[in-house]
């Protein structure tokens, strides 16, 4: 069984299983949960070889480096560490 941690809280994942339910119950918030809001976007601080390949929705978000959707992802096995990626917004 596979693990995704963030913070002090960790869920367990069933090795090849989408990254969801574990990902909702250690924090992460979603939204439409189909890639195209970006509300569960991720920063992956360890693990990132534990996921599967970014694929075209991740892509047509312009996810760089280390930024991952947790709707997304399958984990393959292993711990994957996340926190949850801060953006900036400012109101005119």
């Amino acid at each position: 069984m596979a693990k995704i941690i963030k913070d002090s809280k960790e869920a367990g994942v069933k090795d090849g299983d989408f990254v969801k339910e574990g990902a909702r119950s250690v924090g992460v918030y979603f939204g439409c949960e189909d890639g195209l809001c970006g509300t569960c976007l991720v920063e992956v601080i360890e693990g990132m070889e534990n996921l599967s390949e970014k694929n075209e929705k991740e892509a047509d978000m312009g996810l760089e480096g280390n930024q991952r959707l947790m709707c997304q992802c399958r984990i393959k096995h292993g711990t994957v560490k996340v926190k949850l990626f801060e953006t900036v917004t400012t109101i005119h």
